[in-house]
């Protein structure tokens, strides 16, 4: 798997033009976004708009649909390279281009047609996935067997969809959806789901409250509310009831995808240490000149390179099922980076001395960041349960 750790021409290239679009437009927005105090303005259209225009957005859609048709293992590159700027930032993309990637294998021939032109066109295309629920979070990782309370009853030419989901990423933004509803009474959610594509705007769906979160604050994530929403036939995805073989078939590299955003907060946190390291002088010299500092981040070099690939390895290998793809590596290279990115932030914070404490250099802010991907794609307990049990089967 040699092509892993080799960056190819196209691939320093994509990471170059992602790289300027940071600097110039992402991190000069971020703080002030970030200190909105109402979590709807800390989302930025404008961001949005000139991640289109230089293909950002679309990074992932094959070249016919107008896209560039990037493979797993670039686009958890450029995932990263984004979240150097901002986490939330890095997210809103991420979610877009991989349920892009899940619709052109999921979606039948019809529902591509109707709905991946006009949002490969559109500037504020962007993609949302409702499976979460108040009361179903970590549950559908195992899953456990309980049902979704988010229910469709079967009516002609259609179902009747009725409930809540929450903390949905781009859930306020996303102009097209995948669904994932309970539609089998009586049977447990990994048995009796059936996953729907849902366009915004459709009668009886509409958006509760705006999450107000402590980090990740320039994507939103809301409520998805369904009052007697009917969704047509046409937009069953997959089969009625097999709505969890979508999930297993199609999404193998979300995790890794994920393990990608937090990553890029563990070298932003990394590179200011580094900077205060060689500026701040504490007894007489730079803090730099100090062995236990040194030896701090030294371990912070390790702790992201050996992140980075486990991440770069899942990635590739979604793509290449067949050069040794085992099912953990869906689920635990976001456990690793993202404990690794809450460690290197407390180092940080301890390197940074009192000055992290205070908003002004910033640190605090990617501190929020970092706690935010212990519990999102998956609370890591849960992760390291769902690995177990893929391991050790009862």
């Amino acid at each position: 798997m040699e092509e892993i750790f080799i960056l190819n021409d196209d691939q320093r290239a994509v990471l170059e033009t992602v790289a300027r679009f940071v600097e110039d437009e992402v991190k000069p927005r971020a703080a002030a976004l970030d200190a909105k105090e109402d979590p709807e303005k800390s989302f930025s259209w404008e961001i949005v708009e000139k991640a289109h225009a230089l293909g950002i957005r679309t990074f992932t859609l094959a070249e016919k649909w107008g896209g560039l048709g990037a493979d797993s293992l670039s686009t958890a590159m450029v995932i990263e390279e984004l979240a150097k700027g901002d986490l939330g930032v890095s997210v809103i993309i991420a979610q877009t281009l991989k349920i892009a990637q899940i619709m052109q294998k999921a979606l039948n021939a019809e529902q591509q047609d109707r709905v991946l032109p006009s949002f490969a066109k559109d500037p504020r295309g962007l993609l949302a996935i409702g499976i979460t629920e108040p009361d179903n979070g970590s549950n559908y990782f195992l899953p456990y067997p309980t049902p979704f309370f988010t229910s469709a009853e079967k009516t002609a030419g259609g179902w009747i969809v009725n409930g809540m989901k929450h903390f949905i990423s781009n859930g306020n933004r996303a102009s097209h959806y995948l669904l994932f509803v309970q539609t089998a009474k009586g049977k447990p959610m990994a048995e009796g789901t059936t996953c729907f594509l849902l366009e915004r705007g459709r009668p009886g769906f509409g958006i509760g409250r705006v999450h107000d979160k402590m980090g990740e604050r320039l994507a939103n994530n809301a409520e998805l509310i369904f009052e007697d929403c009917f969704i047509p036939d046409e937009n069953v995805v997959g089969e009625a009831g097999k709505g969890f073989g979508v999930l297993r078939s199609f999404f193998p590299q979300s995790n890794a995808y994920a393990a990608a955003s937090i990553l890029g907060v563990a070298v932003a946190l990394y590179e200011r240490a580094v900077f205060w390291a060689t500026t701040r002088t504490q007894g007489g010299r730079p803090l730099i000149e100090h062995d236990g500092i040194r030896a701090q981040l030294a371990e912070m070099h390790m702790l992201i390179d050996a992140s980075r690939c486990y991440i770069h390895r899942a990635s590739w290998l979604a793509d290449h099922q067949d050069r040794g793809w085992e099912e953990t590596l869906g689920v635990l290279p976001k456990a690793m980076a993202s404990q690794a990115a809450w460690k290197i932030a407390t180092w940080c914070l301890e390197i940074h001395g009192g000055s992290g404490y205070m908003k002004e250099l910033g640190v605090e802010k990617l501190v929020r960041d970092a706690a935010a991907f212990l519990h999102s794609d998956g609370v890591n307990r849960t992760l390291f349960l769902k690995a177990a049990n893929l391991m050790f089967p009862a």
